[in-house]
């Protein structure tokens, strides 16, 4: 089992005048290759935790991607470059985040060299999840 972390600052939009510092980890475990672990407000009381395909962060870095509780998009600037992304997380009341994109992308690089992208399923025995589910 290899582990790969990332605690980096954020921005919690709190309103579109309001921004506060977050202090945050992103946690790739190959154990479950498919998934990345966001744990926000790290320093806090009560952390939160929320669980994304690790495809989906790659995908919302470049382009808008997600439906319902995550959803994941580029910011531009005046550039044309991609210096951080939103990271909008809940249901009904969301929470809004910028994450600084180069950091994340490396760290991304990185969990790819772990569990390369198309073989997070190698390995896996199918036959004994078809006896567990029957």
């Amino acid at each position: 089992m290899k582990k790969c972390h990332l605690a980096l600052e954020i921005t919690h939009w709190v309103t579109p005048e309001l921004d506060l510092p977050l202090y945050c980890e992103f946690v790739y475990d190959s154990q479950d290759p498919l998934a990345v672990t966001v744990v926000l407000d790290t320093q806090g009381v009560r952390p939160v935790t929320w669980v994304l395909s690790r495809d989906l962060l790659s995908e919302g870095m470049t382009a808008r991607a997600g439906t319902g509780d995550v959803v994941l998009w580029p910011l531009i600037d005046h550039d044309g470059e991609s210096s951080s992304f939103c990271l909008r997380v809940g249901s009904g009341p969301t929470v809004l985040f910028e994450v600084p994109a180069e950091p994340v992308a490396s760290w991304l690089a990185r969990t790819y060299d772990m569990v390369p992208c198309g073989a997070e399923l190698d390995g896996v025995d199918w036959d004994e999840l078809v006896q567990l589910a029957e």
